[in-house]
């Protein structure tokens, strides 16, 4: 079973990794470009804000950042790698507790990890273009892994659970995280147009979308072709 695991994650992670390098290639990085050329072109007194906006803006001049080009995405390939991989062993894990019965079955553990680990933190912390202002950080990662933990535990309830009252606890869980709501910086600035910023969003969720549901589906037929094998 380890095994099986293990190559269900490998494979499904590789090629779930490039979909999602692809597509960043060719949607999400030219946008993310386009705003590294507002933040370039931007006087620094504009970065002059209160103590959590200029945290958010705060560059080392010595820190290394991959060149355009083939660095970008040789970087990019490898980080999205290390994570799909990650994600791949998490679903695998779960095929061992709960085998899909088909493949397409497989798509929708794809979109639940997509509601835990992008839609539902991204409602209340959106996808972010350089020159944008941000809370703490601590505070944010605090969030998001209350959302994605709340999130997976209220959509299992929600599925799995027989008992009504341990279905109306999922419903809430999912609502909760929201109703607290997500740090938010003293100042909202943003140096990219709103439009771009618009179109980032969308494209980053639609790309994350397809990520996911690729590494469902590729990983579910992988885990039951290794039970043939």
């Amino acid at each position: 079973m380890i095994k099986r695991i293990a190559r269900t994650a490998g494979f499904s992670g590789l090629l779930a990794a490039l979909l999602l390098t692809l597509l960043q290639s060719f949607w999400v990085s030219p946008l993310i470009l386009e705003a590294e050329t507002f933040e370039s072109a931007a006087p620094v007194e504009q970065h002059t804000h209160g103590s959590e906006a200029v945290a958010a803006h705060e560059h080392s001049a010595e820190a290394w950042a991959p060149e355009d080009g083939w660095q970008r995405v040789l970087s990019t390939t490898g980080g999205n790698l290390v994570v799909a991989v990650g994600f791949a062993l998490i679903l695998a894990a779960l095929y061992s507790l709960r085998e899909p019965n088909r493949v397409a079955t497989g798509a929708l553990w794809g979109l639940a990890g997509f509601a835990v680990f992008c839609l539902a933190p991204t409602l209340g912390l959106p996808p972010e273009l350089p020159g944008t202002a941000a809370a703490d950080l601590g505070q944010r990662q605090t969030w998001w892994i209350g959302t994605a933990a709340a999130t997976a535990i209220g959509l299992a309830l929600l599925v799995f659970a027989q008992h009504w009252l341990l279905k109306v606890v999922g419903a809430l869980l999912l609502v909760v995280p929201h109703v607290i709501g997500a740090p938010q910086p003293s100042v909202h600035e943003s140096l990219a147009p709103e439009a771009l910023e618009t179109q980032f969003k969308l494209a980053s969720w639609l790309t994350n979308a397809a990520f996911w549901v690729a590494l469902g589906l590729i990983s579910a037929w992988l885990f039951r072709r290794g039970r043939q094998a």
